[in-house]
C-alpha cells in the first residue's frame, strides 16, 4: 500500500527536498505541495492524502489553523497530520496535538527519521518519544484547557475496561507498545488491540489524542514517571 503524502511548507526548496526523498521510496508518493495553511486545507480536501507533513515553524502560523481544519473535517477522517517544527517542545506543538495532529518531528531529524515518522503516523501510531510525551503533556496539555475540559471528563472514561484504562495510562507516560507488553506480560499485539479499542470508544483520532485525553481527564496526573 502506498502512503500518499501532502507537503505543507512555505519554503519551496525544502518542499522540493522532501519530495525527492519521499518519492524515492517504494511505499510513498507526494500527491501535492502547499505553500500555506489555506492551500494545505484545500489540497487535503482535493487529494485525500494519508499524511500531511505540516510546518508550524512561525508563531501564529496558519499551520495550526490548517491542522485543526484538516483534523476536524469528517471527510478527511483517514488523513493524519505530522507536524514539522524547529523546536520540538513548544506551545505550538501542544496546540497542534490538541487540534488532532498525530505527532511531531523536529526539523533537525535526518532523512531516515523523517521516513520512519511518516510510516509511524500513517499506521495510526503517535510519533511521540517518551521524553517528548512527558514534556509536552506536563507543560501544556495537562494545564486546564477551557475548550477541552467540558468534553473531556473522568466520566467519559467509564466506557473503558480496567485493562484499557491501564494500557491508556501507560501510553500516556510515553511507553511504547513493546514496553507496555513487558510490564503487563502480554504481547505487543494485545496492547495495540487495547489501545485501538480505547481510541474507538473515546473517539480519539490516534494515539496522540488518546494521550491528551488521559491527562485532560485526570486519568494520569502531570509529572507521573514512566
Amino acid at each position: 500500500m502506498t502512503i500518499r503524502v501532502l507537503l505543507a511548507d512555505d519554503q519551496a526548496l525544502l518542499r522540493g527536498a522532501f519530495r525527492v526523498l519521499i518519492d524515492a521510496e517504494d511505499d510513498m508518493e507526494v500527491v501535492g505541495e502547499a505553500a500555506d495553511g489555506r492551500e494545505a486545507v484545500e489540497l487535503a480536501r482535493a487529494t485525500k492524502p494519508d499524511i500531511v507533513l505540516m510546518d508550524i515553524r512561525r508563531p501564529g502560523a496558519d499551520g495550526l489553523g490548517a491542522t485543526a481544519a484538516i483534523c476536524g473535517d469528517a471527510e478527511l477522517a483517514g488523513t493524519r497530520v505530522l507536524i514539522l517544527t524547529t523546536f520540538e517542545i513548544d506551545e505550538y506543538v501542544a496546540q497542534a496535538l490538541r487540534a488532532g495532529a498525530g505527532g511531531f518531528l523536529g526539523k533537525g531529524a535526518d532523512p531516515k527519521e523523517l521516513l520512519a515518522a511518516v510510516r509511524t503516523v500513517a499506521a495510526g501510531d503517535a510519533l511521540l518519544s517518551p521524553a517528548a510525551t512527558r514534556a509536552v503533556i506536563d507543560q501544556f496539555l495537562a494545564q486546564p484547557d477551557p475548550a477541552a475540559s467540558a468534553a473531556v471528563t473522568a466520566e467519559r472514561l467509564a466506557v473503558l475496561t480496567a485493562r484499557e484504562r491501564e494500557v491508556m495510562s501507560m501510553a500516556a507516560t510515553g511507553l511504547t507498545n513493546e514496553e507496555i507488553a513487558e510490564r503487563m506480560y502480554v504481547s505487543p499485539f494485545t496492547v495495540r488491540t487495547h489501545v485501538h479499542r480505547a481510541m474507538a470508544k473515546l473517539d480519539a483520532r490516534d494515539r496522540a489524542q488518546l494521550v491528551a485525553i488521559a491527562y485532560q481527564s485526570g486519568l494520569v496526573p502531570p509529572g507521573r514517571p514512566a
